[in-house]
């Protein structure tokens, strides 16, 4: 029926059929998977013995399913999440001494109790409120302190006092009370530094200001008040008005001799607060003692 040449294309045909079906079988079988049983209500159907799932190659599980009961869902860390679910699946035993979020966005992963930042298995301050918070935490999980005067920053009304020097409360430097430290606070006579009625700053009232800042630690200067006060001779406005340029004035003379750094402030107080006049002290003197610039200086302390 076939000749020769035939013969040798019908049998290079089925050969090649032959070798195409061996493959494609081949195939077939290395794609086969066994999958896990599950029932009409997508559970995996479990056989008589405990822990044990059927296992079958026609399974309508499509996709593939895995199921903790079957054994296939592990949990690698060991914190009673199973992977599947686990947020952090590779806690360290450290991580998880401490618990474990068992719901929610960050499930699986370390508890961190004053959401901080820092997770409590590492967090010497877990507790911290939400003010405590506030102004940040160090890696420790505390309230940062800034300047480490012992004053923690979301309660430091001044965050950066330099190394070594005394605070209070509210980490800042004590204030200016003459009668527990009489050089914090020094008092000009007005005729010291100015001319009668005039608010310009005379050359012997500034070397007087120069003198006063010579026995002051500089880099200690936190803040200085410059308060102007003038006797009753006057009107109330024309006297506070004076007063106001006079404080000025000296604010403005001690800015040009202090680092930036330092805040400066003046006011006028006019007549406002008048000294007691002293018995058989004459209205003269009274008035010249009245006649004041006051200048308080707020230093640090060193412990």
């Amino acid at each position: 029926m076939f000749d020769s040449a035939g013969r040798k294309i019908l049998f290079g045909v089925v050969t090649g059929t032959l070798l195409s079906s061996a493959v494609i079988s081949v195939l077939a079988a290395d794609e086969k998977e066994t999958y896990n049983l599950i029932d009409s209500e997508g559970r995996a159907v479990l056989t008589s013995r405990q822990e044990e799932c059927v296992q079958t190659p026609n399974t309508p599980n499509t996709p593939p399913k895995t199921f903790k009961e079957c054994g296939n869902i592990g949990d690698r860390d060991g914190d009673g999440i199973p992977d599947d679910e686990d947020m952090c699946p590779d806690n360290t035993p450290e991580e998880i001494s401490k618990g474990v979020y068992q719901d929610g966005p960050r499930k699986g992963c370390p508890i961190d109790t004053d959401n901080d930042g820092v997770p409590d298995y590492r967090d010497d301050c877990p507790n911290n409120t939400p003010l405590e918070i506030s102004k940040g935490v160090d890696d420790r999980g505390c309230p940062l302190d800034s300047d480490g005067d012992g004053v923690p920053d979301y309660r430091d009304k001044c965050p950066n006092t330099p190394p070594g020097v005394e605070v209070n409360e509210d980490g800042c430097p004590p204030e200016c009370d003459p009668t527990k430290d009489p050089e914090c606070m020094k008092t000009f006579s007005s005729e010291a530094l100015f001319d009668f009625d005039k608010f310009n700053l005379r050359s012997d009232g500034q070397r007087a200001l120069d003198e006063f800042l010579s026995h002051k630690e500089i880099e200690l200067v936190y803040s200085i008040n410059v308060i102007g006060h003038t006797d009753p001779v006057g009107t109330d406005s024309y006297n506070m008005t004076l007063s106001n340029k006079r404080a000025a004035t000296v604010a403005n003379y001690l800015k040009s001799r202090l680092p930036a750094t330092v805040q400066i402030f003046s006011e006028g107080r006019g007549e406002t607060e008048l000294v007691p006049r002293d018995p058989g002290e004459s209205q003269q003197a009274w008035h010249q003692r009245c006649r004041r610039v006051e200048v308080a200086i707020r230093e640090y302390k060193r412990k």
